[in-house]
């Protein structure tokens, strides 16, 4: 295919779009009896402001700034940038003027940046009017927000300021006054204002209003016909600077004579903050914001009204920022001029902001309109009858409030004790530092308040078929409550946000509510069966109820069969009066200092600007950015990607395309989340040949060409549409109803919705009727509405344990223990006795012994009646339960199968799942209310029928290894293969919480998805996400803070264990990364060795994450590595190569030398340092094979494993174990296996089968005990006790 040539390559801005001189025309201050008529009076006639100057970078064409014999492609527009009024040029002088002036083109010639109207341009500048003064006034300053017809946005800074009329020069075109106009001595004594107005793509308001301060105090001490040649320059030095990209690095500008910080967005998605947000605070009382808050949540039509112009955009702006990461859908201006009040005619919602004075008319001028005066802190409406706001969540409010009024927002109280700071920018820098910490209090006060208001939408969503079910989400709210709730669904900003959650982003919403959920929320993702209010849940709805449980806090491993695992922890219930731990559990701030930051200066500019200052001032960029880098820290990579984006942008601008695409390279493995894909996309695409050819001939550049631009198209942008629930209304085949059952929310498990599939059509056609769905949903939902309605007396709670829900109650009956209900736990069945209500005792499922439905005579009738047999009890309970007795006879043996096998495999998720069905049989019997409705509900007893038809019994050597089982699937629609593990240590480093210093268990799942689980507690640390998308081979643990992970893509992922995210990718392997070990070091930074299918390894330097070294292995096969003796082990597939760490060989195993008859191949190898050996395995053998380090020319000694069909991995443990893990046979069933040898005796000492399926992976924790993962047929963790 021919070379397409290169395109034009448009480069981001600088901080500057557009620098604009704004006052009022000349013609309407010609005349000495103009002027003599504003003189002395209070209320001037307002004049009509216009534009009489714009500046547009580049300020230095491709012309200017080229230097001789260099190939530069085209960086910007090269016509001129500035222009001034076309009629007040002189027609016969069109090159005069002042040097590096305006050159007398046209207005059309300058390329105006999208949204920024110039007609609109003077009267938002001058939204007062233009109004001559017959004394100076202050300089004063407003804000901008400027929005095109795409919705984008981008910011102005007005800086307004008074001239006399009687300088010596006059102000127009650089000409003298007599000759410009025929003004007077009537004009002395008289001021005119003046607007200069800098528009940029970024919202700083105070650094630019730094810079603007600063330029003023040159505009008035110059001539009028040097101000022109002042902006131009000012607006040049701004256009140059690049904007920082998002993390912790503030850029610094001297402006003289202040330093000017430009701060950073603190993530990609978070907003770039440069305000002061605790200014509503100082204005409005707490209840007050709430109410603003919740017109903005509703979409209302919202008005501010000041006095100040600048507090207008300010107040709506921390508004904006209090909402983060809910986004304002709809208009937004927040400074209305008196030319555009009807704006507020608006049939939509809308934000916008009007001069107080115009309060009145405002008011008359539409009806349903929210006025809110900044001035006085009020609040009110243009029509009561047509505005309904809701109020906010009560706790939520109460708990805001609260917060707010802990916050110390008055800086003279910290500085009362301190001297007065003799340096401006040393007092300017502490000033910033504390409203930094302010703002960041702030921010996390309002997070916390969305996450307490929406915290239990995550119940309510089906993300597979992302499915939002709002009506039973309102059921959920509090009555006080719902009217809020009702209008925020219907808004398009919810609607975003929920976009968001079904997308699983992991925003400021998700962090937050990750970290402030408490630990039943943390075990609730890993539940299968429905949830009901707790025993603890009960408790809290009474205000005498102890509050909360103390939280296990180690950083060891846990002693297992201590582990009391909480079978089902619930979900938030119904009521007005919610846990407060659902807001965050205190109503303190949160003492969340600010993440460190740190500045870089940009380098001085120097005038005139023409291309080789630019040049210079480039250069100097590079130069001290290198510096830096070269003074960093290895470790500190955050910092230093900081540095490699804004090098790369520096190149960008000089024309040096090769060394920025090598800087955003090493960008690209430093930091993903601020790679900008698309500039080097479009970089690539503007390389000229010789520069293409040149790039494909370097490694890192030809890797990164083919990740960003020569990979195929991007699939079809995925539907993200949000479906409300909705019943079905067309009959179902067994897909549908799949799909159907899992978007109602009742379960998700593809398998139990089979099983629920063919009770529902038993004796019928294998399809399901909307009205029988419709029954059935009814039913469920009745049964849930009843659990949540559950009131027991203390007298009972406390015979129960806290995480005990009752799940099913009876009718009133009589029994052989009194008149009652049955209640039925996830742990036991108790009476719950009429009258006075009492508890009385009949079985926990463990210790049932037999159930049977039976009948009962009674007079002429015969009673069913259900008997339970209890161990170690003589009596047998008997309850006359009539028509319910078929019914709970069915879930009391369900339930009792659930517990046997629960016990019998360790695993408690049986018992969860049994419940399920017992809940679904409930529900099936009350939609079907037909004779065979039994027998229908007999087709979910699955745990039932699995004892009796298969009562073989787990071995006794499994059992009594084998301490827990973990599902990392669980909450998804079918099980996942788990392809690696991995257990890393608790360390206890300052910069982690308490809780994240536990060890933990990281789990691969397929498609690249890692879950991570606390392995004090076996509960979900980290629930499940992203590392690329294809299957995981390998993970290790470098530098205690890195976790790496190898994929089948060529890719590997690091992941950084404090902050649970993935932002660095190696990509030097060119195919699947297949094993990764790490040499660990006293003092140096470790090294960390990766090999690939291709036979490529690679070695790194965990720190700096540069390859240190590379050598290529001959032949493919390449699978596994291992470190012994400062030599790498290297499995191929044929042989076992060692080679030194440079790549040199120095000894192979050749494994058709020592099985001549069949051919095979290594599966995989393990070394036993202690025992100089090396233990591997071979494709089609049943036996493991031991050699000799001290001479592999040896025949191996051989391991026959019996029953062994599959070796698939194999781990050391402790200094003389040997774990072997694969499939066989166990019990005449093909199950996954797992030997244990003995290295020494070279005997097979335990055979372990407790996975359905093959075990894919093997990890040790801490020799204690072994973990192991299964395929995805069952999709289970397995935890093993070391003898």
């Amino acid at each position: 295919m021919a070379e397409a040539g290169p395109q034009y390559l448009a480069l981001p801005s600088g901080l500057l779009e557009l620098c604009a001189l704004l006052g009022a025309p000349r013609d309407s201050l010609r005349g000495p009896e103009q002027v003599a008529q504003k003189k002395g009076v209070k209320s001037p006639s307002s004049l009509d402001p216009e534009v009489l100057s714009v500046f547009v970078p580049p300020f230095v064409t491709k012309e200017d700034s080229q230097p001789a014999g260099v190939n530069c492609v085209t960086l910007g527009k090269t016509r001129r940038r500035s222009f001034q009024k076309k009629r007040e040029r002189p027609k016969a002088e069109p090159s005069k003027g002042h040097p590096g002036g305006p050159r007398g083109q046209d207005p059309e010639d300058v390329g105006i940046p999208n949204g920024v109207d110039l007609l609109a341009l003077p009267q938002l500048c001058f939204p007062g009017g233009v109004c001559v003064a017959s004394e100076p006034k202050e300089d004063c300053v407003h804000f901008l927000v400027l929005t095109d017809v795409c919705g984008n946005r981008t910011y102005g800074v007005v800086a307004q300021y008074y001239r006399p009329l009687h300088d010596e020069y006059c102000f127009y075109n650089g000409k003298m006054r007599w000759e410009a106009s025929g003004l007077g001595r009537s004009a002395a004594g008289c001021f005119v204002p003046f607007a200069v107005c800098v528009v940029s793509r970024f919202p700083y308001y105070n650094a630019l209003k730094d810079c603007l301060s600063c330029l003023l105090t040159h505009l008035k001490i110059c001539k009028d016909f040097e101000v022109d040649n002042h902006i131009k320059d000012f607006a040049a030095k701004l256009s140059l600077i690049p904007s920082p990209p998002p993390g912790p690095l503030h850029l610094v500008l001297n402006m003289k004579p202040l330093q000017i910080v430009f701060p950073s967005r603190a993530d990609p998605e978070s907003p770039l903050i440069d305000l002061d947000l605790h200014l509503p605070l100082l204005r409005f009382r707490p209840e007050k914001v709430l109410q603003i808050l919740t017109c903005l949540l509703t979409e209302q039509h919202v008005v501010f009204f000041s006095s100040s112009w600048a507090l207008l955009t300010l107040v709506a702006e921390c508004f904006m920022a209090y909402l983060h990461p809910l986004q304002w859908q709809h208009t937004f201006v927040p400074i209305l001029s008196r030319q555009m009040l009807d704006f507020v005619m608006a049939p939509t919602s809308f934000l916008m902001g009007c001069h107080l004075d115009h309060f009145e008319e405002v008011s008359k001028e539409a009806d349903g309109l929210i006025l809110i005066n900044i001035d006085t802190g009020s609040i009110t409406y243009s029509n009561d009858e047509d505005v309904d706001v809701p109020d906010i969540p009560l706790l939520a409010a109460q708990t805001f409030i609260q917060r707010v009024q802990s916050l110390q927002m008055h800086r003279e109280l910290d500085l009362a004790h301190l001297c007065a700071s003799t340096d401006l920018n040393e007092g300017r820098a502490c000033r910033r530092a504390w409203q930094q910490r302010l703002n960041c209090q702030i921010q996390q006060i309002t997070l916390q308040l969305l996450v307490c208001i929406f915290r239990g939408v995550k119940n309510h969503l089906n993300y597979e078929h992302r499915v939002f079910n709002s009506e039973e989400f309102l059921k959920t709210r509090a009555p006080g409550d719902q009217q809020f709730y009702k209008q925020v669904l219907d808004t398009y900003m919810f609607h975003a946000f929920l976009k968001a959650r079904l997308s699983r982003r992991m925003d400021a919403f998700a962090q937050m509510d990750l970290c402030t959920q408490s630990e039943e929320d943390r075990i609730d993702g890993m539940l299968l069966s429905p949830r009901r209010p707790t025993v603890e849940k009960m408790a809290s709805r009474k205000p005498s109820a102890p509050h909360g449980a103390h939280r296990r806090m180690v950083v060891s491993m846990p002693n297992l069969q201590d582990i009391a695992v909480p079978e089902l922890p619930p979900r938030n219930s119904s009521l007005r009066k919610m846990r407060t731990e659902d807001c965050g559990g205190s109503h303190t701030v949160l003492d969340v200092p600010p993440k460190l930051t740190y500045t870089f200066k940009i380098p001085e500019i120097h005038f005139p600007l023409v291309g080789q200052c630019v040049q210079a001032f480039h250069a100097d960029c590079v130069a001290q950015l290198s510096k830096a880098m070269d003074s960093l820290a290895p470790e500190n990579s955050v910092l230093l990607a900081r540095y490699f984006y804004l090098r790369g942008l520096v190149q960008l601008m000089q024309g040096q395309l090769l060394g920025a695409l090598l800087d955003f390279q090493s960008l690209y493995k430093t930091d993903v989340r601020i790679f900008p894909a698309d500039l080097v996309q479009r970089t690539v695409k503007s390389l000229s040949a010789p520069e293409r050819a040149q790039a494909e001939r370097t490694p890192e550049l030809r890797r990164l060409i083919s990740e960003v631009v020569d990979k195929p198209e991007d699939a079809p942008k995925a539907d993200d549409r949000v479906k409300n629930f909705e019943l079905p209304k067309k009959h179902m085949q067994l897909d549908d109803f799949v799909k159907r059952v899992q978007e109602s929310g009742i379960v998700k498990d593809a398998g139990i919705i089979h099983r629920l599939f063919e009770a529902l059509t038993v004796g019928h056609q294998k399809q399901i009727d909307p009205e029988t769905f419709k029954d059935f949903y009814n039913c469920w939902k009745e049964a849930e509405a009843e659990a949540q309605g559950v009131n027991l007396p203390f007298s009972v709670t406390e015979q129960l344990d806290k995480n005990e829900c009752v799940y099913k109650l009876s009718s009133s009956v009589k029994t052989n223990r009194g008149v009652g209900k049955i209640a039925m736990t996830q742990k036991r069945l108790f009476l719950l006795t009429e009258g006075r209500p009492g508890y009385v005792e009949i079985s926990t499922f463990r210790n049932i012994e037999e159930v049977r439905n039976t009948t009962v005579a009674f007079l002429l009738l015969r009673i069913p009646t259900l008997k339970i047999k209890v161990l170690s009890k003589k009596e047998v309970f008997e309850a006359n339960l009539k028509t319910e007795c078929d019914l709970w006879h069915l879930m009391v043996k369900e339930m009792w199968a659930g517990k046997k096998l629960a016990d019998d495999h360790k695993d408690p998720q049986y018992v969860q799942q049994a419940l399920t069905h017992v809940l679904l049989m409930d529900a099936v019997v009350g939609a079907l209310q037909s004779p065979g409705a039994i027998y229908a509900a007999s087709k979910l007893s699955y745990f039932d029928k699995m004892k009796n038809e298969m009562p073989m019994a787990v071995p006794k050597t499994t059992s009594e290894t084998l301490k827990h089982k973990i599902n990392p699937s669980a909450g998804e629609t079918f099980p996942r293969a788990i392809d690696v593990l991995l257990y890393t240590p608790g360390h206890l480093d300052p910069a982690e919480k308490v809780e994240d210093a536990h060890p933990k268990l990281w789990c691969a799942l397929n498609e690249g998805k890692v879950v991570v689980f606390d392995a004090s507690s076996w509960t979900v640390h980290q629930h499940c996400f992203k590392v690329g998308t294809s299957k995981l081979n390998c993970m290790v643990m470098a530098e205690q803070t890195q976790v790496w992970v190898g994929s089948e893509d060529s890719v590997i992922y690091i992941i950084n264990v404090h902050s649970m995210s993935c932002n660095k990718q190696l990509t030097d392997h060119r195919s699947s990364v297949t094993g990764l070990v790490v040499q660990d070091r006293a003092q140096a930074p470790s090294t960390v060795y990766s090999c690939s299918a291709d036979g490529t390894v690679l070695a790194w330097n965990a720190s700096s994450l540069q390859v240190t070294s590379r050598f290529q292995l001959p032949g493919d096969g390449l699978s596994a590595i291992r470190l012994h003796g400062g030599r790498l082990w290297c499995c191929t597939g044929n042989s076992i190569v060692v080679v030194t760490t440079a790549g040199f060989l120095h000894q192979e195993l050749k494994i058709g030398e020592n099985f001549k008859e069949i051919s095979t191949s290594f599966l995989g190898f393990q070394l036993m340092p202690e025992q100089e050996q090396l233990w591997a395995a071979c494709a089609g053998y049943d036996d493991i094979y031991v050699w000799s380090l001290q001479d592999l020319a040896q025949p191996p000694q051989r391991i026959h494993l019996q029953d062994c069909s599959r070796i698939h991995c194999m781990i050391q443990v402790k200094k003389q174990q040997i774990w072997v893990g694969g499939t066989g046979l166990s019990q005449g069933r093909s199950k996954g296996k797992i030997y244990v040898i003995d290295a020494e005796r070279k005997t097979v000492e335990k055979e372990l089968a407790a996975h359905t399926d093959t075990v894919n992976t093997l990890c040790s924790a801490e020799d204690r005990y072994v973990l192991s993962g299964s395929g995805r047929d069952e999709g289970k963790i397995a935890i093993w006790k070391v003898e």
